[in-house]
């Protein structure tokens, strides 16, 4: 078998069909290569108890532990029985539950004094931490019989056990077993490193690496091979993302420098406000960058409210200065027709070139959506290929075929996780050259991961809010443990609307009849022992009347979401933006980009079903004002669970890079870096963006002198071949759309 068939041999080969469905389809495992990649999460040590005291909740968690005592319950007049075990750890207690004719077995084997790996999910039931129906093995020889007994000991003959990511269909144990069979592979694996780096950073060879990560015999193994394959990770990433920035610097790309005494100078000059130092600062990287002739990559991120769309707009105008067009690419309607308004608003005469009462150095500034009127579309199109409009807005319509420019010079990107790769990328080749890329985001994101994820854009940075906005108090309302606290955050409402502002209400959840049908297909039935189950996400609809009947009685309660009609959720936020509509009960349709000064209160109901930098975005929509702004977290999670700690984090603190910090902490990767960087997320399996900034940052700096000075590398076979494994064809896409 040649040295690459062997980490692309498919695993239903070697470890049947069954196992290698399961792994697929629950663990996106699908190779030997892949197992081998799936690394411990952590180690055991086969002495030592797991400390039961600080499991988290709502998660699945493999512990060995000792059985302190064991008991049958009857219950319905004797019709059904449970069993209830007692662990220990010698100083917390954990209670596993086992029902009907799941009892007979663990009663058998699970003895006072045993010890046992189990694997389940952490639930609390009668305010105990509990385990319902845990998979087990048991640890000690003579609790198993003959050949069995030899095997368990045999696997678990190392001082430390490894501890594998796993799911309810597959235990730590189980995949430990599979990684043996395939280990012998490990030694066939392809050294990606270049051996002058190997050596200068005194790696040891991957095969070995790879060897004692799954099955090491001391702490140092663990050690010496988490830093060796980490840097593999790092840095054939970062070979990717430099081999991407330097085929940038190949293109062409037309130059443009905004004109003296033009539509910029024109705009600058009736700006009621000054610049904020820091949005000064970063539209001279801006026009540095268009400036030059090949197409400018950047990432601006900066804090809600920081002033973004000010900066884009006036590279926006720097470019129709230049004879160029601008295209503006939102995720949603609402967010399209809001920054169209306000857009033209802020540019007055200058937005309304070729109109009477327009200014002679003004351009036209277009609206394209989906649900436009034929005649409004049609003019739209026509301005745009003619170059008559020199900045459009638009949602995804403003990809379609028919959408031609005469001159298409920059694409700004607004909110970039909510975009495919194909969208972007599909406006950017409506140029007669590549146009220049700006793209914008409110989600804070660690240096670490612009390093990663934006590893091919250079990053600019607003931290500092505009004068005039107001502080927002943040509160996380307990509404199962204290439901007066939530009558509470109705009167804080109310008190809001009669001193003249309004409010908004988020609901996670639509609550029309289309969506719970989706819901009900998507859905599968309940086992009996499944009450832990949380209940449907509160929904936009049902709140909405029930807060008019209710406790908002008497004030003007509209709502706004996603599937209405486009037109109504046009009038909708006019009417609001306006004073005429009191409280808005809405889905997430507003969290980007929807500015009502006068909305000062926001409510968010069943805030734990929300990510933290989701919750951070709908915040930022009250205290735009004079006026300071309120939020509050309606939840009933638990109070010792994962999500309310999340929610306290939130409430705690209104900075959004201290926040992407700790959610990236709690959640890892995984959601951070989106569904749509699945590619880099992927072959990320050891390295952790968190914690690993100093390793991501020498890892970069060597892939970029390796890349200016090899681009194709060419001297580097071993290394091109594991980028073509890391980076399969999807995910070099990926990188190569970003």
């Amino acid at each position: 078998m040649d040295r690459v068939s062997a980490f692309d041999e498919p695993l239903k080969k070697l470890l049947g069909g069954a196992t290698a469905k399961v792994m697929a389809d629950h663990l996106d495992l699908h190779t030997v290569g892949d197992l081998l990649h799936h690394y411990p999460r952590r180690y055991e040590e086969r002495g030592r108890l797991t400390a039961l005291t600080d499991l988290p909740l709502d998660e699945h968690v493999t512990v060995v532990a000792q059985v302190a005592d064991a008991r049958v319950v009857m219950f319905n007049n004797g019709r059904g029985k449970r069993l209830e075990v007692t662990l220990t750890d010698g100083s917390g207690r954990l209670q596993l539950v086992f029902f009907g004719h799941g009892v007979h077995k663990p009663h058998k084997e699970l003895l006072p004094g045993r010890r046992a790996m189990f694997a389940g999910k952490v639930s609390v039931f009668n305010r105990k931490m509990q385990l319902a129906h845990p998979t087990y093995q048991l640890l000690d020889a003579e609790s198993i019989d003959g050949a069995e007994a030899t095997e368990a000991v045999d696997a678990f003959a190392g001082r430390l056990l490894p501890i594998y990511p796993a799911c309810k269909q597959l235990d730590s144990w189980r995949i430990a077993k599979a990684v043996d069979t395939v280990l012998p592979s490990a030694r066939e694996a392809v050294d990606p490193l270049p051996p002058s780096l190997c050596e200068g950073r005194g790696f040891i060879p991957l095969p070995e690496a790879l060897l004692k990560v799954h099955r090491p015999q001391t702490k140092a193994d663990i050690a010496q091979a988490r830093d060796r394959l980490k840097w593999d990770e790092a840095f054939v990433l970062q070979v990717a993302l430099a081999r991407r920035r330097y085929a940038d610097t190949q293109l062409p790309a037309v130059a443009r420098k905004p004109a003296h005494g033009g539509l910029l100078d024109a705009f600058d000059a009736k700006l009621p406000f000054t610049l904020t130092e820091g949005q000064r600062k970063v539209s001279q990287e801006i026009f540095d960058d268009l400036a030059t002739e090949h197409p400018m990559h950047r990432l601006l991120q900066g804090e809600v409210g920081s002033g973004k769309t000010m900066v884009a707009l006036r590279a926006m105008l720097g470019v129709v200065d230049a004879g160029g067009q601008a295209a503006m690419l939102a995720p949603t309607e609402v967010l399209a027709q809001q920054h169209h308004r306000s857009i033209t608003e802020m540019m007055g005469e200058l937005a309304e070139g070729g109109m009477l009462g327009g200014s002679d150095l003004g351009t036209k500034v277009v609206l394209l959506t989906g649900s436009m009127g034929m005649a409004a579309r049609r003019q739209a199109l026509l301005d745009l290929v003619t170059g008559e409009a020199g900045i459009v807005i638009g949602t995804h319509a403003l990809i379609e075929d028919k959408v031609q420019f005469h001159d298409l010079g920059l694409v700004v990107v607004d909110e970039q996780h909510r975009f495919g790769v194909e969208q972007r990328d599909a406006l950017r080749s409506k140029g007669k050259q590549q146009p220049h890329l700006l793209v914008m985001t409110a989600t804070p994101i660690p240096r670490t991961v612009a390093m990663t994820v934006f590893g091919d854009l250079e990053t600019s940075v607003l931290d500092q809010l505009p004068a005039g906005r107001s502080p927002i108090a943040s509160h996380v309302v307990p509404a199962k443990d204290k439901p007066h606290f939530l009558s509470r955050a109705w009167e804080r409402v109310r008190e809001e609307v009669e001193g003249g502002h309004q409010a908004y209400v988020v609901c996670p959840r639509i609550g029309d009849d289309a969506e719970d049908e989706t819901a009900g297909k998507k859905g599968k039935k309940k086992a009996p022992e499944d009450d832990g189950e949380k209940r449907p996400p509160l929904a936009v609809l049902e709140i909405a009347e029930q807060l008019a009947k209710g406790p908002l009685t008497g004030l003007r309660v509209e709502v706004l979401h996603g599937r209405m009609n486009p037109d109504d959720k046009d009038d909708v936020m006019r009417r609001f933006g306006a004073g005429q509509v009191d409280v808005l009960v809405a889905t997430t349709v507003i969290e980007v980009g929807v500015n009502v000064p006068n909305a000062t209160a926001m409510v968010i109901m069943d805030a734990d079903r929300f990510g933290v930098s989701q919750l951070h975005q709908l915040r930022g929509r009250v205290g735009r004002g004079s006026a300071p702004g309120l939020c509050l977290l309606v939840s009933e999670a638990h109070e010792a669970s994962p999500a309310r700690a999340r929610l306290s984090a939130v409430a705690a603190t209104l900075d959004g890079f201290e926040l992407s910090r700790i959610d990236l902490e709690q959640r890892r990767e995984g959601d951070v870096l989106g569904q749509a960087q699945s590619g880099v997320r992927s072959s990320l399996r050891m390295l952790t963006v968190i914690d690993d900034e100093e390793v991501i940052a020498a890892a970069r700096a060597e892939a970029a002198a390796i890349v200016t000075a090899d681009p194709e590398l060419e001297h580097l076979p071993e290394l091109r071949t594991a980028l073509d494994a890391l980076l399969d064809k999807e995910r070099e896409q990926y990188l190569d759309k970003g």
